[in-house]
C-alpha cells in the first residue's frame, strides 16, 4: 500500500478501533495543549510507529497547533533491526532523528540480573533528555491498553500492590517536562491488524537480554509472543495481554525484592546515570574550546591580513 492508503485506513477503516480511542485518550486526560511541542518515541515495532503516524494525522487534521519531533534512541540494536527502523520510517514519511545511547552495553556491565529495571531507567532520562535538547516539552510513548492491563498484573504479581502506567505523568527528575500516552484505549489486537492490512513488518523485541533469555530456553516451547514473558498456560489465553502466564514469567523486579538490594542497585544505576552525564557535559565542553580557539585563530589571521594590507 502507499502512504495515502496507509494514512486513510488509520481514520476509516481503523476509525472505531484506533482513531476514536486515540483521539478519546487525547480528549478525555487533555494529553495535547496548544503550542505543545512533542517528541514522539519511536522503538522500532508497531506500537510506536502507529503511534507517529496517529500524531500527524491528528496534527494534520485537528485544531490544535503544536509541534512534532520524531526520535528513535539506538541502545545498541543489531544492524538488522536498526536498518527496519529506517527503512519503516522512510516507508510511513516519518522525519526521524536517530540518536546512540549504547544503553544495552551499560546495563550488560552493571546489571546483568535484573537489566529490565535498569534498561527502563535510563531509557526514560535518555529520551527526556533528548527531548529537551531538540526543545520538547512532552515524550509521548506507544503504550497500548493490553500494557496497561499487564502492568496491573504485574504489580499485584511480584509488587503485592495495585499499580498501573498513567496516561500523563510529569517529570520529577526533568521539570517542566510531561509523558503522555495516546494510546492508552488502543488495543494491541487491533494494532496488529492494522499492520497486516497494510502489509507493514516491523521489528520485533529488539532487546539483546530478552533474545539471550529465549535463545537459553527449551527449543520445543512454543512461545507464540516471542517474548520471555508470555507462555502457553491456557488459563490465561483468553484474558485481554495475550496469554501471560505468571507463573513461568521471570520476575523484572530487581534482584532482591526489596530492601538494601534494591537500595544498593538504585543507588549505582544513579552513578552510572551521574558519570555518563558528566562525561557529556566535558565532551560537549571541551568542542566549545575548540570552536572558540578556532574562531580566535580565525580571527587573529584577519587581523594580521588588515594590518598587512595597512602597511602596504
Amino acid at each position: 500500500m502507499n502512504i495515502k492508503d496507509i494514512e486513510k485506513s488509520i481514520i476509516k477503516k481503523f476509525r472505531k478501533e484506533i482513531w476514536s480511542q486515540f483521539v478519546k485518550a487525547i480528549k478525555d486526560y487533555k494529553l495535547i495543549s496548544d503550542n505543545d511541542k512533542i517528541a514522539v518515541c519511536i522503538s522500532g515495532g508497531k506500537d510506536s510507529f502507529l503511534l507517529a503516524k496517529c500524531m500527524q494525522e491528528i496534527l494534520k487534521h485537528g485544531k490544535m497547533k503544536f509541534d512534532l519531533e520524531f526520535i528513535v534512541m539506538n541502545p545498541g540494536y543489531n544492524e538488522r533491526n536498526l536498518n527496519k527502523i529506517h527503512e519503516n520510517a522512510e516507508k510511513l514519511e516519518i522525519p526521524i532523528h536517530v540518536f546512540d545511547s549504547n544503553i544495552f552495553d551499560t546495563v550488560d556491565e552493571i546489571s546483568k540480573e535484573s537489566p529490565c529495571y535498569l534498561c527502563a531507567r535510563m531509557r526514560r532520562g535518555c529520551l527526556y533528555k533528548k527531548a529537551q535538547d531538540l526543545g520538547c516539552n512532552k515524550i509521548a510513548l506507544g503504550h497500548h491498553f493490553d500494557d496497561v492491563i499487564e502492568t496491573i498484573l504485574m504489580g499485584m504479581f511480584y509488587g503485592s500492590q495495585m499499580q498501573t502506567m498513567m496516561p500523563k505523568v510529569c517529570s520529577t527528575s526533568h521539570p517542566g517536562m510531561e509523558l503522555i500516552r495516546p494510546l492508552y484505549f488502543v488495543k494491541e489486537d487491533d494494532i496488529i491488524a492494522w499492520a497486516k492490512y497494510n502489509d507493514l513488518e516491523f521489528i520485533q523485541c529488539a532487546c539483546k537480554f530478552t533474545e539471550e533469555y529465549a535463545m537459553s530456553q527449551n527449543p520445543g516451547e512454543n512461545n507464540p509472543m516471542g517474548n520471555p514473558m508470555f507462555g502457553t498456560n491456557p488459563l490465561f489465553d483468553s484474558n485481554p495481554i495475550g496469554g501471560m502466564n505468571p507463573f513461568g514469567m521471570p520476575s523484572q523486579q530487581p534482584s532482591g525484592g526489596s530492601g538494601s538490594n534494591v537500595d544498593d542497585l538504585v543507588k549505582r544505576i544513579d552513578a552510572k546515570i551521574a558519570e555518563l552525564e558528566e562525561e557529556e557535559r566535558r565532551e560537549k565542553e571541551e568542542a566549545e574550546r575548540r570552536k572558540q580557539a578556532d574562531s580566535s585563530k580565525i580571527e587573529l589571521s584577519t587581523n594580521s591580513n588588515n594590518i598587512e594590507e595597512k602597511k602596504v
